[in-house]
């Protein structure tokens, strides 16, 4: 079983390097594809504005030339129902003149044919005349407005040219999007899928404290203990992590939360779903705290925790249970349990390596002490024997100068006697003894303060 779960461990391992690696590699051009496609919708949007633009002033132009063609069809009609008129009062005129009998009105019927024809005539080409004028007038009018028109559609063409090569940049820049994201979902579902596994479960929050314990600065079995076995009345317990501090004082860190409404909730795509499982999540949390806090569960250790600390592997975990449960985090304060994420298990593991040093401060302080009261009662002795060896000297000094007075008063001028009265044939004279002068009397030292008494001071200043 231990085997199987090693090798469950080594492949999510596996995964979530693999996922880290996959992350870490496309996430850079994730992320420049997502700028480069926000900055060509961007400019794409400018386009479109620019277009609609356009086509605003195209469909007035176009307007403008509707009304022109229309006022000169309306022009070119009624010039055409002028000559219409015409050709019918010509026809009505001759045969009314046709009508007329009588030689005598042959001449002025013609007289007045030709002067009507002159006349019609004279009218159709002043007509002529001014339908020429109207529609130099109207082409004038419409030549502007064709040629805008003609280099609006070129534009509108380069535009259109530009979109599509942005279109087709987006396309594939969301292609690489799409592709890159399918990669981390399948990533993502392969690593949930293992995550609801309890051993690998287990492992993973395991290995999560066990790291961030590392980062910490902390080391095994001298500052914490790893999944010590317990033997409580309810049966064998097994707290994942127990930290030790000064004055065999102890905290108690339990990682043993279940998850699997949270990975429910994940992978659900019902938002109601989603929110009942995240609930339910939340409550889970919150029993398992209770738990925690049981009188059952302090009982157990020796001596008593000052808290429990209840670790979860990731952020989301905590916020998504704050989410449902917002007096998540004061309740657990109430009952001695501390829930906790990677980040404030660090923060609160680094204060208490800080404890450990600041304890190993006053213990080396103690013993400085110590060490300063011992090398006072040693430098106290070591005078002791001076002052000995001062009142042994004094007395030899003593002894001798007594010596020298006896001599020089007793035994030398006996001699001298003898060697003046010649018992003492060869000139030899007696050596002369001086007296050794008592210094240690003599001069007065300014004893002061002993070094003994400065230990001492220095001692009770540091106590």
């Amino acid at each position: 079983m231990l085997e199987y779960a090693v090798i469950i461990a080594a492949c999510i391992a596996g995964l979530a390097l693999g996922w880290l690696l996959a992350k870490v590699r496309y996430l850079p051009g994730l992320k420049q594809a997502q700028q480069e496609a926000a900055g060509l919708r961007e400019a794409l949007n400018d386009r479109e504005e620019e277009i609609r633009g356009l086509r605003g002033l195209l469909e007035t132009e176009q307007q403008e030339r509707v009304k022109a063609q229309t006022r000169f069809e309306g022009a070119q009609d009624s010039l055409r129902r002028q000559g219409e008129i015409l050709e019918d009062a010509r026809k009505k005129l001759s045969e009314t003149f046709q009508a007329l009998s009588g030689d005598a009105l042959k001449s002025n019927n013609q007289m007045f044919l030709d002067l009507a024809g002159g006349t019609i005539n004279t009218l159709v080409t002043e007509l002529k005349g001014d339908m020429d004028r109207r529609q130099e007038a109207i082409d004038a009018l419409v030549r502007p407005l064709q040629e805008a028109l003609q280099r609006y559609e070129t534009h509108l063409r380069e535009i259109e040219s530009t979109r599509q090569s942005a279109y087709g940049d987006i396309t594939r820049y969301i292609t690489d999007l799409m592709k890159t994201q399918e990669r981390l979902h399948e990533q993502t579902r392969s690593l949930t899928t293992a995550l609801k596994v309890p051993n690998v479960k287990g492992r993973w929050g395991e290995i999560t404290l066990r790291r961030v314990v590392e980062v910490s600065g902390m080391s095994p079995h001298c500052d914490f203990v790893e999944q010590p076995c317990l033997q409580a009345e309810s049966g064998m317990k097994r707290p994942d992590l127990i930290i030790r501090l000064p004055r065999n004082r102890q905290v108690v860190v339990d990682a043993k939360l279940p998850i699997s409404a949270y990975m429910d909730a994940y992978s659900a795509e019902d938002e109601e779903v989603k929110k009942d499982l995240l609930a339910k999540h939340a409550q889970s949390l919150r029993n398992h705290m209770i738990s925690l806090s049981s009188k059952e569960y302090f009982r157990q250790f020796d001596p008593t925790p000052d808290f429990v600390v209840l670790f979860l592997a990731s952020e989301s975990f905590f916020s998504a249970a704050l989410e449902h449960d917002r007096t998540l985090i004061e309740d657990a304060i109430d009952r001695n349990v501390v829930i906790t994420t990677p980040t404030t298990l660090i923060a609160l593991l680094r204060t208490i390596a800080l404890t450990w040093q600041q304890h190993a401060a006053s213990e080396n302080a103690d013993r400085i002490l110590k060490g300063a009261v011992e090398l006072f009662e040693r430098v106290k002795v070591f005078a002791r024997h001076f002052e000995k060896l001062k009142e042994g000297i004094q007395k030899t000094a003593q002894a001798y100068n007594a010596a020298v007075r006896s001599w020089e008063s007793r035994v030398l001028p006996s001699a001298d006697r003898l060697h003046r009265l010649g018992a003492i044939k060869h000139d030899n004279s007696l050596p002369r003894v001086e007296h050794i002068e008592d210094y240690l009397g003599g001069i007065a030292v300014d004893e002061g303060p002993e070094d003994g008494d400065e230990l001492e001071q220095l001692g009770g200043e540091e106590g």
